[in-house]
């Protein structure tokens, strides 16, 4: 008979899975999909170009990177089987974004932030915070996430130079998979949050994004 899994075994192997999955380089990975701008040709672009395109791909590598830490942190404490599985299911997409925007970081020569094993944990904290107050709130969260995220990539998209299509592509297909992912959320019962708490969540992700531009 296969043992159950208590809530330490769980600790341990989401921390384990997702460890590994932010750790690793992107050329030792076997992804389930390889990237959208995977046969496109690179643009020529001015060092201006290529260093403001890497500060945004820098941005949303990191928020896939906190994806990956809030999901699994979630998924730890989900009150139900099937929110568990839900979460685990959009992290191991959004794991997929985070080897796209790796790989295209290494494409533009450049780097991932400095800051991630910081914005790991605490998004990883904040994860099982939220999941512990039950699966409502806990997919709400995921949807008023995804909406924000969203609303990040639409930005990038017109601030990417206009020739590196690369980049674009990818942005432009994490979009389309993150507006469902928050719509599957609130399908699945999560609890819409507030204008004035969407607002606060908005304004905590751009310490992410100012510093990660840059760090």
């Amino acid at each position: 008979m296969q043992r159950q899994l208590n809530s330490l075994d769980r600790l341990i192997t989401t921390l384990d899975t997702a460890l590994r999955e932010v750790a690793r380089g992107t050329n030792t990975l076997s992804g389930d999909r390889p990237s959208p701008a995977k046969d496109h040709s690179e643009a020529e672009l001015t060092d201006t170009e290529r260093q403001h395109a890497g500060g945004l791909m820098r941005i949303n590598h990191t928020g896939e990177v906190c994806a990956q830490a809030l999901y699994r942190g979630q998924a730890l404490v989900a009150k139900s089987d099937e929110t568990r599985e839900a979460l685990l299911h959009a992290a191991q997409e959004e794991k997929d974004h985070l080897d796209w925007c790796e790989e295209r970081l290494q494409e533009l020569g450049s780097h991932t932030s400095r800051l991630n094993p910081l914005f790991f944990v605490s998004s990883y904290a904040l994860g099982a915070i939220t999941g512990t107050i039950g699966d409502k709130v806990s997919l709400g969260f995921v949807h008023a996430t995804e909406e924000g995220v969203a609303a990040h990539l639409k930005e990038h998209l017109q601030k990417l130079p206009e020739d590196d299509r690369k980049s674009q592509l990818v942005l432009q297909q994490m979009l389309a998979e993150e507006e469902r992912h928050g719509a599957h959320a609130l399908e699945q019962g999560g609890s819409e949050f507030s204008d004035p708490v969407k607002r606060v969540m908005r304004t905590a992700s751009q310490v992410m994004t100012k510093t990660t531009y840059w760090v």
